[in-house]
């Protein structure tokens, strides 16, 4: 199950790659996919399609893109590592869009499925995604029978192994995404964590990190995050290909261990000044950009299939 919830817990980057929707030309195979590992890993898309879209349109400008609410804390406290090494039990839903360990996650997703937001009103993300569903009313009733085949499906996932005695099946199918959270932990925070805010530059509010072939190919390529928000509609296959075209152009990127030393000197100095955020040193060299910025709907169709369609209206 160690090895297992490695993988499992990586799922979540396909969830994100196929709510892009560029994975395969075939559109219909990127919503199965998508509806495949959703189901699986307890992911509402229609939630964070809805959340995410905001988040490639104002990345990290805190008027329009909540769904990392600063300070991110690189946190490491043993009570945390124990679960993120075993089970992640009882985590709950703090300032990154999700839902927590597998209390939380289950509890939530029940909620959801009976109407309500897939949060607690203590979390930082409760208003947020409140708010998400209130601008994108149409997709609402979508998100909660979305919860409701995905509380279906685990539901009858639990009765045969209580039938058969076979619980072993409910662990793999149902849980494997809460064990041995720790490698997805590890490199999903190094994403924006400790990076500035309000600023158009996606080189300054992004992290780039260099991880073996094998561990980019468990996280989808999305640890060449900069190249990703720069370039959404990227299929993440292309992104190291990106990443060589215009590393020039980018700045030096961090190794796994350089990240999180600069998140924890980050934080460390956070709690002195809860204003700063560290500023990723840039090439001298300027970017040349042909044909001059993106309007608003033009970037919408820019993120493939992600956006709901009440938001590519506008």
């Amino acid at each position: 199950m160690w090895f297992h919830g490695i993988v499992g817990s990586t799922f979540v980057y396909g969830c994100h790659e196929l709510g892009h929707g560029t994975v395969f030309a075939t559109k219909w195979l990127n919503t199965l996919f998508l509806w495949i590992f959703s189901v699986l890993f307890w992911w509402n898309p229609y939630d964070y399609a809805a959340s995410h879209t905001y988040h490639h349109r104002y990345s990290q400008f805190q008027e329009g893109d909540r769904e990392n609410l600063p300070p991110l804390v690189p946190a490491l406290g043993k009570f945390t590592v124990l679960q993120l090494a075993t089970c992640n039990v009882f985590s709950t839903p703090g300032n990154v869009f999700g839902k927590g360990g597998m209390i939380s996650t289950i509890l939530l997703t029940i909620k959801s499925a009976l109407g309500g937001v897939a949060s607690f009103p203590s979390a930082a993300q409760h208003e947020w995604l409140k708010a998400v569903h209130a601008d994108q009313p149409e997709d609402f009733a979508k998100s909660m029978h979305a919860s409701q085949l995905i509380v279906l499906f685990h539901t009858s996932i639990f009765g045969y192994a209580f039938m058969t005695n076979q619980w072993i099946v409910f662990l793999i199918v149902s849980l494997h995404q809460f064990f041995s959270n720790w490698l997805s932990y590890l490199v999903g925070s190094c994403q924006h964590m400790g990076l500035k805010s309000n600023v158009p530059d996606f080189r300054l509010n992004s992290r780039t990190i260099l991880l073996p072939r094998g561990l980019e190919f468990l996280f989808w390529n999305m640890n060449f995050h900069i190249e990703h928000h720069m370039f959404a509609n990227v299929p993440f296959y292309n992104l190291q290909a990106l990443h060589n075209e215009v590393r020039l152009y980018m700045p030096k990127p961090r190794t796994l261990f350089e990240a999180w030393r600069e998140m924890r000197e980050t934080y460390r100095r956070q709690l002195i000044d809860c204003r700063y955020e560290y500023e990723t040193p840039l090439p001298n060299i300027e970017p040349k950009i042909a044909g001059g910025g993106l309007e608003i709907d033009e970037l919408a169709y820019g993120l493939g299939d992600l956006a709901p369609a009440g938001l590519r209206k506008r």
